[in-house]
């Protein structure tokens, strides 16, 4: 569409001779002139002098000065060479005048007769072309020129131009390249038989060469480019570069076109004998006969305006990029506002898919676009843009109508009574509907990445707030919850706007007849309405997808009454349910739960026990849910399949039987006759226990055996098979019990015995074991014929020495005190980190158990020897942690008896002491009688041993109270008694 993209303004008029060239120098205008005249012209308003970067003004010029004389000829051609401030003419021959003086600088003889020449100014390269030779010249600074090169060429040259290192030649009818090293020629194409060849230089290096009414583009070195091609209305004589547009000088008039494909035309100036055609630096000048106008170009923002106005918004975008970067806030309200606007000229003319890609282009909100769809429902906390109003939807009665009040139990008229017309305007209608929807698809999807972004990290944002204790950021925001149905509250911002664009796009997809996708949305990260998508997916039973939605939102008790309800309807042939759901589906669902809700997993298990029992058991199992709980809930529950699941637990995973659940298989898998052996061999006396063993089979009746050897008072063999056979430590520990308590009542020594060895066998596995089987090897073989009589006594003290022997030597001196050697001996058995001496992994969490509950019957001493050394500090604590079930009740005990110990002394002391008192009380009033008792010492005192007189020294007084004695004197007859006393003993030695 043509819009007005130059103002064609005269400059010069009525020049007295005419115009050959015409060239402009800054804001002056250059006229070379037929009578070999130099005419510059300067704006008649503007008298301030200007350089060579000052542009052309939009207004007359008058004439400056003339040079008179400046050619002898005629000039064919000049160019100003900004960067060095020349003029170069090309007449009779080339010359280079300095500016702004016009001074000849220099005189290319050798281009004599030359007719073309062009200028390369990043290397300061001349090259021309005179008859059927092509010339090269260097610019050796402020020396002159220096010739290069000298190539022949096959005929005269019309057009030429540098490309690269290379000279593009136009001759005859045909484009070569010239190799300015070698000389080489290399064809392109033909030029045409209509016109002379052309050649035009692009700013970006390229070329455009003329081939009638088409330029071609062509690189550097000659090959077509896929940019296309430019076809003028004409073939023109002179084409100029001015981005974004070329303009070619035709026969009639000047051909302005876009260089953005497919480049259309923009405007048509119509000046007769318009004769050259240059480039300014901002403007095109038209030289004619005798006069100078020229193009100037329409500011960009009022081009746009135009543009945007006429419908002709892809080239009012390409004009867009053009703006400064200055005006970077402008250019992208303009781009947003022609993008928005080119959107729905597309959308009304049924280009769905390109108006999304402008919609997307623009950023405009994603409410603005779905308000388009009125069969899209939007959450109810979302404000809608309504834009203008476009009949574009058709009889869309079809789709489910969210907010355009069309009820969904409005009656239609019946197809047969509809017209093939009508029926043709309905299928028309429905095709433009889809394709509609799947435009819109694309564009969410396209948006949806950065929403998600943002939605994600303003979620993360909110969690680190909270988790640093910033309430105050969070104020007055609704976290989005997955707990509980109906809406779910979100925070406004990234999280609505990803909200509404999933609900959206899953309504789309539906809408589409894309169910996979659908699906495939719902089992990623998303932000869908939980209240929209689910009254939209029930009403079109997309069950799969239902079932997603509940589960993305942690509904899963809602989705397992789906899913169990769809499971039932599967097994109907009637159903109309197009995917059949099996009992492996909830499953499958329940696996991830085992973890989070075991009890949700226990309560809908049920539903499909008894259709897939190895399944949902391989369900506990992998899902870690404790066995007690499941068989507890099976118990309560579904008691028919409780023995069903101990047995195939058992089969699974012998070791995960707990004592409490064999006891339960016990109650359900045993059968009366082997009950009945049980209580027979438990409570009947007098049989012979070893020869009864002998009849057992040794892979099977481990717990028969158990009894039998028990009553032999083999412990450790009895207690190897509880613990290694039969996997329940319960029996085991109920065995210690009855020995123990047995021994207990006839005084036996040492009955905690019974509990140590249960503890080595936990200690040691692997060597009891194989203990175990060569004492049985033995007890079984032939050359064993000892009996044994069942008596009242025979399961608490072995009769005989022989049999005494025999006990001993298998129980490990049980009849023995536990001496501190064989202490320290096993307790090396258990070094290292829970692993015995021979390798095998010790049951240490069942000795801690044993420890914790019959610490009163164990010898706590003993038992900790037995226990693994611990190295490692933090291996200790955690493993006194486990001990603090056996040593809290020992040490509570230990101190209790301390105490009454403690207190039983004091009681006696005390008792003591009173009869003390009494005597001290009386022996006290003995000494105060005594000290009351007065010595007079006078003048005539004398001593009883030296028989001199007290006076005033130091005296001592015998107990009769009146025999005084110097202190000195009595010291001294003390020491003369002591040394006799010692010579007396000497001489009876």
């Amino acid at each position: 569409m043509v819009h007005s993209a130059y103002d064609c303004v005269q400059l010069v008029a009525d020049c007295p001779s005419k115009i050959d060239a015409v060239e402009s120098y800054g804001s002056k205008l250059l006229a070379a002139c037929s009578d070999g005249s130099l005419r510059i012209y300067s704006p008649q308003c503007h008298s301030q002098p200007s350089d060579h970067h000052s542009p052309l003004h939009q207004e007359p010029y008058a004439l400056e000065k003339t040079l008179a004389g400046f050619a002898r000829r005629p000039l064919i051609s000049m160019e100003v060479l900004h960067s060095r401030e020349l003029l170069l003419s090309l007449s009779e021959s080339i010359a280079f005048h300095r500016l702004p003086s016009f001074e000849t600088f220099a005189v290319i003889t050798k281009a004599k007769g030359a007719n073309a020449f062009d200028w390369d100014d990043r290397r300061g390269f001349l090259c021309f072309a005179r008859q059927k030779r092509v010339c090269i010249f260097r610019h050796d600074g402020g020396r002159g020129f220096v010739e290069v090169k000298e190539f022949g060429v096959p005929d005269v040259v019309k057009s030429m131009c540098w490309c690269g290192e290379n000279i593009c030649l136009g001759i005859r009818r045909e484009y070569v390249i010239l190799n300015a090293t070698n000389g080489a020629l290399s064809e392109v194409f033909t030029s045409g038989r209509l016109a002379p060849p052309l050649v035009v230089s692009l700013p970006s290096g390229e070329l455009l060469l003329g081939k009638e009414n088409i330029g071609v583009f062509v690189d550097q070195n000659g090959k077509l480019l896929p940019e296309g091609r430019i076809c003028w209305s004409e073939a023109p004589t002179e084409v100029v570069i001015q981005k974004p547009y070329a303009a070619a000088l035709l026969p009639r008039f000047v051909e302005i076109r876009s260089l953005r494909d497919p480049y259309p035309l923009i405007q048509t100036v119509v000046l007769r004998n318009v004769r050259h055609i240059r480039h300014s630096n901002n403007s095109v000048i038209l030289a004619l006969d005798n006069s100078i106008h020229g193009l100037f170009p329409v500011p960009l923002g009022a081009q746009i305006v135009q543009l945007t106005a006429s419908g002709n918004f892809e080239e009012a975008l390409s004009l867009c990029k053009l703006l400064p970067p200055e005006d970077a806030s402008l250019r992208a309200a303009k781009e947003g506002s022609i993008h928005i606007r080119y959107a729905h000229y597309l959308f009304e003319n049924g280009s769905y898919e390109e108006a999304m890609e402008h919609f997307l282009a623009s950023q405009v909100d994603i409410t603005y676009v779905l308000s388009l769809y009125p069969s899209i429902i939007l959450p109810k906390t979302t404000i809608v843009h309504e834009p203008q109003k476009l009949d574009i939807y058709g009889d869309a009665s079809y789709l489910p109508r969210g907010s355009s009040g069309l009820s969904d139990d409005m009656e239609y008229p019946s197809t047969s009574h509809m017209l093939e017309s009508d029926e043709h305007v309905a299928l028309e209608s429905k095709k433009t509907s889809h394709n509609m929807l799947m435009a819109l698809i694309k564009y969410l999807q396209k948006k949806r990445n950065s929403f998600i972004e943002k939605a994600t990290a303003e979620g993360t944002e909110e969690v680190v707030l909270d988790a640093v204790g910033n309430n105050f950021a969070s104020y007055n925001r609704f976290k989005k919850t997955n707990k509980g149905r109906g809406s779910i509250p979100i925070s406004s911002g990234a999280r609505e706007m990803a909200s509404i664009l999933d609900t959206a796009l899953l309504q789309a997809l539906l809408l589409t007849g894309q169910s996979s996708a659908a699906l495939e949305l719902l089992r990623g990260l998303n932000y869908c309405d939980l209240k929209i998508c689910e009254e939209i997916l029930q009403k079109g039973n997309h069950h799969a997808a239902l079932l997603e939605l509940y589960k993305c939102n942690s509904l899963h008790r809602e989705a397992l009454e789906l899913l169990h309800k769809l499971v039932e309807e599967s097994k109907s042939s009637q159903s109309e349910i197009t995917h059949r759901f099996k009992p492996e589906d909830i499953v499958e669902y329940l696996k991830p739960l085992c973890g989070t809700d075991p009890i949700l997993v226990l309560e809908f298990s049920m539903l499909v026990l008894e259709s897939c029992p190895t399944q949902t058991i391989e369900l506990f199992l992998s899902g870690n849910i404790p066995a007690d709980m499941v068989n507890s809930y099976l118990k309560q529950h579904s008691p028919n399949m409780q023995a069903r699941y101990l047995e195939l637990m058992l089969a699974m995973n012998e070791n995960a039987i707990s004592g409490n659940l064999q006891s339960e298989m016990d109650e359900k898998v045993y059968s009366p006759t082997r009950k009945k052996l049980l209580s027979a061999l438990e409570s009947i006396s007098g049989y012979n226990p070893e020869t009864l063993l002998k009849r057992f089979p040794p892979d099977a009746l481990y717990e028969e055996r158990a009894i039998l050897l028990g009553k032999m008072n083999l412990h450790e063999l009895a207690l190897s098979l509880y613990v290694h056979k039969l996997n329940v430590p319960e029996m085991a520990l109920s065995y210690c019990d009855r020995v123990y308590e047995s021994m207990h009542q006839t005084s036996v020594k040492y009955p905690n015995n019974i509990y140590l060895t249960l503890m080595q066998i936990y200690l040691n596995p692997r060597r009891t074991t194989a203990s175990f089987e060569d004492k049985i090897i033995n007890l079984l073989s032939p050359q064993n014929t000892t009996t044994r009589k069942v008596g009242s006594a025979t399961s608490v003290k072995p009769k005989g020495a022989r049999v005494t022997k025999k006990i001993a030597s298998i129980e490990g001196a049980e009849d023995t005190k536990v001496s501190s050697s064989s202490t320290d001996s096993s307790r090396s058995d258990g070094d290292g980190d829970e692993f015995s001496e021979d390798g095998s992994t010790i049951m240490l969490d069942k000795v801690l158990d044993l420890l914790g509950r019959r610490w009163d019957r164990i010898n706590g001493a003993h038992a900790l020897k037995l226990l693994p050394r611990e190295t490692k500090l933090q291996r200790f604590i955690y493993y006194l942690q486990d001990l603090l079930s056996f040593l809290g009740p020992l040490v509570r005990k230990s101190s209790e008896m301390q105490r009454n110990c403690s207190v039983i002394k004091s009681l006696r002391q005390s008792e003591n002491l009173q009869h003390d008192s009494t005597c001290f009380a009386q022996v006290k009033d003995e000494l105060y009688s005594q000290r009351k008792a007065a010595v007079k010492i006078s003048s005539e005192s004398m001593c009883s041993l030296c028989h001199k007189k007290i006076g005033t020294s130091v005296f001592a007084v015998y107990p009769n109270g009146s025999t005084l004695v110097h202190f000195v004197c009595f010291r001294d007859s003390q020491n003369m008694k002591a040394v006799a006393k010692g010579s007396q003993m000497r001489r009876r030695l």
